[in-house]
């Protein structure tokens, strides 16, 4: 039978699972906003694509390893370019560029994002379950 630190080590090891997904999101929003955005100067560089990254850590108190939100990296992949000649933003041969963001991607992986993050939930409801049924029947 499970004691009361396996119920402690699973919701910890779950939010920690919780806050990467919800970083996750915050960073995917992010790029979503920013997908039609064009440079402020004429010729720059607009938004570049964010994409976040995880790390896995030994969480000694738990004694197991947690997930946390790594590094957010720029996207090196090229910038899309319009040739809008009338855009504020266009360069000299009147291209415009645009963010490398494609909103299909992220959508994507929004959803992944939120089904992991559901996963976590699931874990986390299903161990408070856990240790309500144990104190009925420590009651009893």
């Amino acid at each position: 039978m499970a004691d009361g630190s396996d119920f402690g080590r699973s919701m910890s090891i779950a939010s920690s699972g919780l806050r990467a997904q919800a970083g996750r999101m915050r960073v995917i929003s992010e790029n979503i906003a920013n997908a039609d955005s064009t440079a402020k100067t004429a010729g720059g560089d607009p938004y570049r694509r964010k994409v976040p990254t995880f790390s896995s850590e030994l969480d000694r108190t738990l004694d197991a390893q947690v997930v946390t939100l790594g590094k957010i990296k720029p996207d090196t992949s090229d910038f899309r370019v319009k040739h809008e000649p009338g855009n504020p933003a266009a360069d000299a041969s009147g291209n415009v560029k645009y963010p490398n963001v494609n909103s299909l991607v992220e959508m994507t992986d929004m959803r992944e994002a939120q089904r992991s993050y559901e996963a976590n939930l699931n874990i986390i409801s299903a161990t408070r379950r856990m240790i309500q049924r144990t104190l009925d029947i420590l009651k009893a």
